[in-house]
């Protein structure tokens, strides 16, 4: 429950209503990751069913492709969902992409293979991933203006933090239950129906996304914005954005950049890198096994999801800035020197490169949920960040895998993930100059917030 507190005129919110709808925000999130880390644990398995077995190297690349494919819907999806958002309230919409999205999941799953329909396996894969594209370009960015519209201002960093937990909590159950299920079944059922259960479970997800967000009142901060300008009828939010607020777009979509390369290249391209047999040894590298390249990064995935509440938690005592400087600094200073590592053939080596690439994403993903709402004021918050977040992401991350496949392919360079890391490194680098630190501040165009207990030992 929300209501007006005692300090003349803040916006109060009780911890059941914040936990509820942290949870409602965060398991959107879940089922997204879930489908990612399905999708990059089961490459190999995806390669055999729906594509030509002809050629292998091809066949990866398509796989990349089909994978990137989606990101270049996200745009539309943000586009569409975003100022859908500003219009008739965050909640409605959010009810809407998470089902969307957990039902493209699905039906990847139900896709019969390239041995049975040919090139319709292909051409399904394809436009299931376009459903799911389209719906998470309005999930994400709304997730993240919902968590950051009901939280307290000094307790944002810690609330949105819980947004990218999910995030790792999704990815590392898709990909454990991936690792997992070959080893508790026999090939002939995971090549028949056995890989089909992961894209399952999302929908059942979807469902129980659906139901906690439609339990929810809309957001403090949106609600504010209705009572005091009644419905919301502006027509031309898409308009005004790209009109007036195309310097936050860069900014914003300075930070994206940098914190999604980072982790795309840590949990799209990773894996298969890792124990990519061929191109390793043509190139002077060393592949470790498939399972040990699986389990070494479940391991850092799990990592992640124990430390991110801490920095979110820190960067609301210290600043977002300094742990986003750590983060990246770190990739210019460490890309190279991860690679290394990665392509070392030791396993302490490539558990220690995971490591370090995994603590330099969470310096970006314990913060970064809650600096980027706070760039953009509450009338076009959801549209602004949507479609900012959407253009960066499709253009420079989204494309991480297939990128680097073609780059190493085409030079023999195992080094490219490390030259790429750095490049994103120096993006953040420029953006931090230009930020302004937010942490503990209200959100633009809204009134201060308060926690329940905050509230409570306020001066009456």
């Amino acid at each position: 429950m929300t209501h007006a507190g005692p300090s003349g005129g803040s916006t109060v919110t009780d911890s059941a209503t914040m936990r509820r709808a942290v949870g409602a925000a965060a398991v959107g999130n879940i089922t997204e990751w879930f489908d990612f880390g399905v999708y990059g644990y089961l490459t190999t398995t995806i390669e055999a069913q729906f594509f030509p077995p002809d050629h292998p190297a091809l066949a990866q690349l398509a796989t990349f492709a089909t994978f990137a494919v989606a990101f270049l819907v996200r745009p539309l999806g943000g586009l569409f969902f975003g100022p859908l958002g500003d219009r008739i309230g965050r909640t409605k919409v959010l009810a809407v992409t998470v089902i969307l999205m957990a039902t493209g999941t699905f039906l990847i799953g139900l896709i019969p293979s390239y041995s049975s329909i040919g090139l319709a396996a292909p051409i399904l894969l394809v436009c299931a991933r376009i459903l799911q594209g389209f719906s998470t370009g309005g999930e994400y960015a709304g997730a993240m203006t919902f968590i950051a519209e009901y939280s307290p201002d000094r307790r944002r960093g810690y609330f949105g933090s819980f947004l990218e937990f999910g995030t790792f909590i999704g990815y590392a159950l898709g990909a454990t239950v991936s690792s997992v299920l070959p080893l508790v079944s026999t090939p002939a059922f995971m090549d028949s129906w056995g890989w089909r259960i992961p894209f399952m479970v999302a929908l059942p997800l979807g469902i129980v996304g659906v139901y906690l967000r439609m339990r929810l009142e809309e957001t403090p901060a949106f609600q504010q914005l209705l009572d005091e300008s009644g419905e919301r009828e502006n027509t031309h939010v898409v308009r005004t954005i790209f009109a007036k607020y195309w310097p936050t777009m860069l900014l914003a979509g300075g930070l994206v950049v940098t914190w999604n390369v980072t982790n795309y290249m840590l949990t799209s391209y990773m894996p298969t890198y890792l124990k990519d047999t061929d191109t390793m040894a043509a190139n002077g590298g060393h592949a470790i096994s498939s399972t040990a390249a699986e389990w070494l990064q479940i391991a850092v995935l799990w990592l992640g999801v124990l430390l991110i509440p801490f920095l979110g938690r820190l960067s609301d005592k210290i600043g977002r800035k300094p742990i986003l400087w750590v983060g990246a600094g770190g990739l210019i200073v460490l890309g190279i020197p991860m690679v290394l590592l990665l392509k070392s053939g030791s396993m302490a080596a490539v558990l220690l490169g995971l490591i370090l690439m995994g603590l330099l994403l969470i310096c970006f993903s314990s913060t970064c949920p809650s600096t980027l709402p706070a760039l953009f004021p509450t009338e076009v918050r959801y549209g602004g960040l949507s479609i900012s977040f959407n253009i960066f992401v499709s253009a420079f991350a989204g494309t991480v895998s297939l990128v680097m496949s073609a780059l190493v392919l085409a030079t023999g360079d195992l080094k490219w993930p490390g030259y790429y890391l750095m490049a994103a490194g120096f993006v953040g680098v420029i953006t931090l100059l230009r930020l302004k630190e937010n942490s503990g501040k209200p959100l633009p165009g809204s009134t201060p917030s308060l926690s329940s207990e905050e509230a409570a030992t306020q001066p009456r």
